[in-house]
């Protein structure tokens, strides 16, 4: 939900001295050492939350509908093309009368958001708190319709933990609004609403990976509760980290000057032509209103996860099966893997755990030693934590990475079968 702002903030993983390890070691394997070895999806570096598989329903039953109760649904080119040709003949709906009293840059602001503004749709969400759960908390933010079938795309995080959510289109008519997937680690999440198709205004899904610093960018979206507001600026930088709430980074992200401001998340950032190229996101703000800096997730990511999300309500990716990882001047300490796990059956090697009686004491502590450090994957230097996910986020589950490891203070090379999330 909106307001509080994402920022990079520098790398989230610190280089330590080898006695700060140590103690931090010690630390990790105190706490876990009398935990079983069996995964679990909170241990894993990845922090990926399956989705419809919660044990306990929300009270409204918000939630993607588990495995075997969702219904069929996918993502077609029929629907990609759905949006080309409603955007085509919604520019050409544009009054020449009126394009023929403005200048070219404001007939150019005039076409796209005549065109788009009635794709963007005004999300309210409530989450109930207090001991009885009889108080509530609500949220806002923005999203656009994708199809004639009622998907919505919005931000993850503005979805996150709401127990009902409403989705208000152009015309003023709410409804209620069930999720059919959620990925965290790209801060996406589309919703599913029953509304007429006539009502229903699909964008156009546009292209991300040639876009240039100085392009102009509009926005569409619902700052501070004000609907279907449109801001318009230039692409300031591309190809920026962005760190969600899940500690996991997305690659690639654009940043724009275009007024972004609590409410604006999960709306489209459109190129000139009317094509949504990014979804707005984040802002960097010392006053949590824009300031300038404002990002959006690049459309191209999102387009790769729209099918998963609606067919199945996650999104499955290639998993290393390492739980726990420390950086170091030496490589990335592997802590812990997941039993069974892909680096497990590669024989990658975790700390160890010597113990030594002292007098009457028995003492547990942990042997860096016996500790693999991973240098590279497939040769390609992984200094952070979010280097090497990112590596593995670009491979598919069964692939081989050929991971670079320190072992016994010698270079190896050890081959991996990736798993995959679950």
């Amino acid at each position: 939900m909106e307001g509080s702002s994402y920022s990079d903030g520098g790398r989230g993983i610190k280089t330590l001295s080898a006695h700060a390890v140590t103690a931090i070691v010690t630390l990790v394997v105190a706490a876990i050492w009398f935990e079983t070895r069996a995964p679990r999806p909170e241990a894993d570096v990845r922090a990926r939350v399956p989705l419809g598989e919660a044990a306990e329903p929300a009270k409204n039953g918000f939630a993607a509908a588990p495995k075997g109760d969702r219904p069929k649904d996918t993502w077609t080119d029929k629907d990609r093309q759905a949006g080309k040709d409603a955007l085509a003949a919604r520019l050409a709906d544009v009054p020449a009368d009126v394009l023929k009293q403005v200048d070219a840059d404001e007939h150019v602001n005039i076409r796209v958001y005549s065109a788009v503004n009635r794709s963007v749709v005004n999300i309210t969400t409530a989450s109930y708190v207090g001991f009885l759960g009889d108080e509530s908390s609500t949220g806002t933010g923005s999203g656009f319709v994708i199809d004639n079938r009622g998907h919505v795309l919005t931000n993850e995080h503005v979805i996150h933990d709401a127990e009902s959510v409403r989705v208000t289109l152009y015309d003023g008519s709410t409804h209620e609004a069930r999720l059919a997937g959620s990925d965290p680690s790209t801060d996406v999440a589309i919703l599913k609403i029953e509304a007429p198709a006539d009502k229903l205004n699909p964008v156009d899904l546009g292209d991300s990976s040639n876009l240039q610093v100085g392009q102009k960018v509009l926005a569409i979206g619902n700052p501070f509760g004000l609907e279907r507001t449109l801001t318009t600026g230039i692409i300031s930088a591309r190809d920026r980290s962005l760190k969600t709430q899940n500690g996991r980074m997305i690659k690639g992200i654009i940043q724009t000057d275009a007024a972004i401001n609590p409410g604006n998340s999960g709306g489209p950032l459109l190129n000139t032509r009317g094509q949504v190229i990014g979804m707005n996101t984040a802002i960097i703000s010392s006053v949590g209103q824009s300031a300038g800096i404002g990002f959006a997730v690049p459309i191209n990511a999102i387009k790769r996860i729209i099918k998963p999300l609606i067919e199945t309500g996650r999104v499955v990716r290639a998993d290393l099966g390492i739980a726990k990882l420390l950086a170091s001047d030496d490589g990335l300490i592997v802590v812990m893997t997941n039993e069974g796990g892909a680096a497990d059956r590669a024989g990658i090697q975790p700390i160890r755990v010597k113990i030594k009686r002292i007098g009457p004491y028995i003492v547990k502590e942990p042997d860096l030693s016996a500790a693999d450090r991973i240098l590279a994957v497939d040769d390609k230097p992984t200094p952070t934590v979010e280097d090497l996910l990112s590596e593995i986020d670009s491979r598919n589950p069964g692939d081989i990475v050929v991971l670079t490891i320190v072992r016994d203070k010698k270079k190896i090379k050890v081959p991996v079968a990736l798993g995959r999330t679950e």
